[in-house]
């Protein structure tokens, strides 16, 4: 089937679906619906490549009528029958709903009311952010509905009109937009009721509040219940990046922040934004900890934990050092694995852009995850990592340093480098050592992500294990068992001597990849300044990529 995703942007439930439609046989391609300039242009690149069917897994912008009523168009809707408004994740954490949706309903001219081809309801946890339940629980329901929408089209049925579809979660209906000012903080407020509402407005628009005459945007919240006797609104501690306010009931743990002035700044770790110098050291609660540890037995695991995935200077320089650590334990494999909502993307853009000299500090950022990852590959001990959560550049990179690498299912990897940058965390030995050369020329250059089910097909990882979280936590126990009996960890050291003897020092790799980034960096060769940029603001795309497009 020639199916044409019409989205607002390639994001990570796009990513998804293209991957599985894909390797369903399907022929599929992208139109970015930012590119066009009115709805008749639109329509007009519709009708050149006539598809049987357009999905929409994420889009913000309105379909023209001449083209939904010319071809089947499916909107995927991050809420339940009935449900309809562009806040709907929103307005489920704030309203703590205990259950929640994703529909699958045909385009017409009022948003978010035709036809429904498909839904699906799932419990909602009681502490989440609003991009961790977008791209968890939301992107599993939407290519559940998405699976339902192609069958149910392949066979010729129709969708249903909303009246004759249950509603399975009540009290749904049409919601406003939220903007920024619906969620003010006030520090009076108990600490729970503070997070919660920080973790509605994740990612965009923000939580706004002020602090010392100040006004920000905070994100990554957590609450503990300890109370410092000041006054609600004061900074009462710091640990890491992180800084600790005081609220009416309990105190909020804030890792990341914004300026918020005429406009919001970048979001950075709340430290680097916050003037929180003189706040006393106060222990960091689990949710926000970089990195635990826990030992069963001969096997050792290491989660790390990176707000979207990013990871700054000091945080790599942490993370080696419990990577060390770990590794001095009396254990005979060590897991490092991410938590359910993120991995790794690489090196942190935010914190390189906003420093007084960005290559300065993308040299330092990069020299610090290399590290990271020459532990992991220099580790006498087998070591495993695991994709909890997707993955990009250069935390792909680094799970591959490990001796095996496996997944979780569902996860999408990004396994290149598409900023204007040669890239480093020793990649050069690890993919073509995992795919051979070609195949390494190809993920590279082509710049396309693969769903983990293709990476295990290619040899890019050893295993896939179960989507749901509880599930995969037990397979990757007993996989670590597995790999840990005698027998089998006998032949993983043996295969880890004779990729070393194969191999060049890692040092060779490394030098080759530093002497590219140098230039990337300093010389900016390649443009990374301006792709940094436009990515971290959200610049609007003004061509979709020929890569993604039809023929």
């Amino acid at each position: 089937m020639k199916i044409l995703l019409l989205v607002s942007a390639f994001n990570g439930l796009t990513q998804r679906v293209w991957c599985s439609l894909r390797e369903q046989g399907h022929d599929v391609g992208v139109e970015l619906a930012p590119v066009f300039d009115s709805p008749e242009s639109l329509t007009r690149e519709v009708a050149r490549i006539d598809p049987d069917l357009i999905l929409c897994p994420f889009l913000k912008h309105r379909v023209p009528e001449e083209v939904w009523r010319r071809w089947t168009t499916v909107i995927v809707h991050p809420g339940p029958v009935g449900d309809r408004g562009p806040s709907s994740l929103d307005h489920a954490i704030l309203d703590r709903r205990a259950r929640w949706g994703v529909t699958a309903l045909s385009a017409v001219e009022e948003m978010d009311a035709g036809p429904i081809w498909a839904t699906s309801t799932f419990d909602l946890p009681e502490a989440i952010g609003k991009s961790a339940l977008y791209n968890g629980l939301v992107a599993d329901a939407a290519m559940d509905c998405v699976a339902q929408t192609v069958r149910k089209f392949a066979a010729g049925e129709q969708p249903l009109p909303p009246a004759e579809v249950p509603r399975e979660i009540r009290g749904t209906t049409e919601l406003p937009l939220l903007r920024r000012t619906a969620f003010e903080i006030d520090w009076w407020a108990p600490a729970d009721e503070i997070a919660r509402r920080i973790a509605a407005a994740d990612g965009a628009p923000g939580a706004p509040a002020e602090l010392g005459g100040r006004r920000y945007c905070l994100f990554n919240a957590a609450a503990v219940g300890e109370q410092y006797g000041a006054t609600p609104g004061t900074i009462v501690g710091r640990n890491l990046e992180s800084i600790a306010i005081a609220c009416g009931q309990g105190t909020l743990w804030i890792g990341y922040a914004a300026t918020l002035d005429a406009k919001r700044g970048p979001k950075l770790p709340a430290t680097m934004v916050v003037d929180a110098a003189g706040a006393p050291f106060l222990p960091l609660p689990e949710a926000l900890a970089e990195s635990t540890y826990r030992r069963e037995g001969d096997i050792g695991y290491l989660t790390i934990r990176s707000y979207n995935g990013a990871m700054h200077t000091e945080q790599c320089r942490r993370l080696t050092a419990a990577v060390e650590k770990a590794l001095t334990e009396d254990t005979r494999l060590l897991v490092l694995t991410g938590t359910e909502h993120a991995f790794s993307n690489g090196i942190h853009l935010g914190v390189i852009d906003a420093a007084p000299d960005p290559a300065a500090e993308a040299w330092a950022n990069i020299g610090a995850i290399d590290d990271l990852c020459a532990a992991i590959a220099s580790a006498e001990q087998v070591t495993m990592a695991a994709f909890s959560a997707n993955a990009g550049a250069g935390g792909v990179m680094a799970a591959l340093c490990a001796d095996v690498t496996v997944s979780r299912d569902g996860v999408v990897l990004n396994p290149y480098y598409d900023m204007g940058i040669f890239g480093s965390e020793l990649h050069t030995w690890t993919v073509a050592g995992r795919v051979g050369p070609e195949r390494a020329a190809s993920l590279l250059g082509d710049k396309l992500p693969i769903s983990a089910a293709e990476a295990a097909r290619i040899g890019l990882i050893q295993a896939v294990g179960p989507r749901d979280w509880s599930s995969f936590r037990y397979w990757l126990s007993a996989v670590a068992v597995g790999y840990n009996e005698p027998v089998s960890r006998g032949r993983m050291f043996a295969a880890k001597e004779r990729r070393r003897a194969e191999s060049r020092p890692l040092s060779y790799y490394r030098t080759i990849e530093l002497a590219e980034m140098a230039r990337d960096f300093f010389d900016d060769r390649h443009g990374f300044e301006a792709k940094r940029r436009a990515f971290l603001r959200k610049t609007a795309p003004t061509e979709t990529p020929a890569k993604l497009r039809f023929a």
